[in-house]
């Protein structure tokens, strides 16, 4: 009770320091209410040590079993948590490309790339309606916990699916909505049923919920 006392706590905080994104309010399929995009403010809770107990990172990534030499996108990287998590994967033969809407949060992200010397990232200037990836390039593209703050969702997932490889996969890492317990915002979590109902119009072919995590989903679908 104490540690999820204290993760409410802290995203309580980090969610002062958004970033307005106007667009839509709600999506238009589900209803759901959409989130805003954390800002810079919250960088420092991105990268907080607690966060490898609270979302096992690596046991995630470990199940998408990500091939050497890989063209990979980490899309509202922040930081660069992720990032340097998949650039260890793929490899120096294979390509991170570190996608944000922010500036500022792709500075600090290029400092983290290099402090690790890690040359594979690519930092990546995105908008709020295309994440600017190149054109059936990529072999996976990683959301975590941001899918439910595109203001665009539609443009957006029409926007990766061109990128995608032919058979590519989008994986989206959200905090079940399903569980009441999980102390997180509503419009910060969504179910199974309403990431499917969301991309699969989308001509996303839903795969499998791989259930290891021990608030999150891991939602695998193929382009």
């Amino acid at each position: 009770m104490r540690k999820i006392t204290t993760l409410a706590r802290s995203l309580a905080l980090v969610l002062l320091a958004v970033v307005a994104c106007p667009a839509q309010d709600v999506h238009p399929v589900t209803k759901r209410r959409i989130a805003q995009v954390m800002g810079p403010g919250g960088a420092d809770w991105l990268v907080r040590p607690e966060r490898v107990e609270e979302e096992h990172p690596d046991q995630a990534l470990d199940a998408l079993k990500i091939a050497r030499g890989s063209t990979v996108a980490d899309i509202g990287a922040g930081v660069g948590y992720f990032s340097w998590r998949l650039a260890e994967r793929v490899g120096p033969e294979g390509i991170v490309y570190a996608e944000d809407i922010q500036q500022v949060m792709l500075d600090m992200l290029d400092r983290n790339m290099k402090a690790r010397k890690l040359s594979n990232v690519r930092p990546v200037l995105g908008t709020i309606d295309d994440p600017r990836l190149p054109v059936d390039a990529v072999d996976l593209i990683l959301l975590v916990d941001v899918y439910h703050e595109f203001s665009e969702p539609q443009k957006m997932l029409a926007r990766m699916r061109e990128s995608l490889k032919p058979g590519g996969r989008l994986v989206l890492l959200e905090y079940r909505g399903e569980d009441p317990n999980v102390p997180i915002k509503v419009e910060h979590k969504m179910t199974v049923k309403q990431v499917r109902a969301e991309l699969e119009p989308a001509q996303f072919k839903f795969v499998e919920s791989i259930e290891i995590l021990p608030q999150q989903h891991i939602l695998v679908f193929r382009k």
